[in-house]
C-alpha cells in the first residue's frame, strides 16, 4: 500500500505516526537519525502539515520555556512558590534547542530565522497581591541558574521602557511589578514541523499520506499493532507495525 495511496492493500512497517504535526515530525526525524533503517509512515486527516495545534496561529510559540508563565508556578497553602515544574519545563525547553541546533548543524532543516527568534519573555502584574507573588516567584526561581537572568522590578519608569504600551494611561499609584528574560524566544512550530517533514519525506521507506484518516487501532497477540486508515472516499487500508 504504500507505493499505492489509492488502492485497498496491507503493509507492514516499523513505525506509524499519527498526525502530521510537531510531535509526529520531531519523533521521526530521531528514529531515523538513530535508525536509519526503520521503516515510517505518517497519516495526516488534513490536506497540510502543521494545519492545527503546531501552526502559528493556533500555538503561543514562546517555547512554554517557563520564562513567563506564571501558571507553571502555583503559590501554596504556606505561601511559598513551587518552582519544580517550572524548572522541569525549562530544562526540557533547552533540550528542544539542543536537538534543533543539531538540525541545522547537519543541514537537517532550513534557516533557523524561520522558525526560532530571540525575544524577552515577560510577566506583568497588578494589584498588591499579585505583586507580593510575583516578587516571590522571582526569589524562587533565583535559586536555579536556568533563571539567574531574569530581571524584576517594581518601577514604573522600568517598565514603561520594556512595554510602554501596557503602561500607557495607567495610574502613577497603581501597584505593579514585573520580570523579564532577554533569552526567550518565539518559535514558529509549524515552520520548523514543515521543515523538517521535507527532511523525513526525502529519507528511504518514508511515506506521509495526506487525507487520510485512522479509523481503528488493534494490537495483535504477537504485540504487533494493525492500523486501518480511509482515505477521503476510499476502502479502508491496513498497515501493520
Amino acid at each position: 500500500m504504500t507505493k499505492k495511496k489509492k488502492t485497498v492493500g496491507k503493509t507492514d512497517v516499523d513505525v506509524i505516526l499519527i498526525g502530521a504535526g510537531i510531535m509526529s515530525a520531531t519523533l521521526g526525524v530521531l528514529l531515523k537519525e538513530l535508525e536509519p533503517g526503520l521503516s515510517i509512515e505518517i497519516y495526516e486527516r488534513l490536506d497540510i502539515a502543521a494545519a492545527e495545534s503546531s501552526d502559528a496561529w493556533n500555538n503561543a510559540g514562546t517555547g512554554h520555556s517557563a520564562f513567563c508563565e506564571l501558571n507553571y508556578t502555583p503559590e501554596k497553602k504556606d505561601g511559598t512558590v513551587e518552582t519544580k515544574k517550572a524548572v522541569q519545563i525549562a530544562e526540557n525547553f533547552e533540550v528542544s534547542k539542543q536537538f534543533w541546533a543539531y538540525l541545522i548543524e547537519k543541514g537537517l532543516v532550513s534557516n533557523p530565522g524561520n522558525f526560532i527568534r530571540k525575544i524577552p519573555h515577560m510577566s506583568f502584574v497588578w494589584g498588591k497581591k499579585n505583586v507580593e507573588y510575583l516578587k516571590k516567584r522571582y526569589e524562587a526561581l533565583q535559586k536555579c541558574t536556568l533563571f539567574s537572568e531574569m530581571e524584576y522590578t517594581e518601577d514604573a519608569k522600568v517598565i514603561d521602557t520594556w512595554a510602554p504600551l501596557i503602561m500607557d494611561g495607567r495610574k502613577k499609584d497603581e501597584k505593579i511589578a514585573a520580570t523579564k528574560m532577554d533569552l526567550g524566544t518565539d518559535v514558529n512550530f509549524g515552520s520548523l514541523t514543515r521543515d523538517m517533514f521535507s527532511h523525513l519525506k526525502e529519507q528511504e521507506n518514508v511515506n506521509l499520506y495526506f487525507n487520510h484518516e485512522i479509523r481503528d487501532l488493534k494490537k495483535n497477540k504477537d504485540d504487533n499493532w494493525a492500523v486501518k486508515s480511509l482515505p477521503s472516499g476510499k476502502a479502508a487500508t491496513d498497515s501493520g507495525k
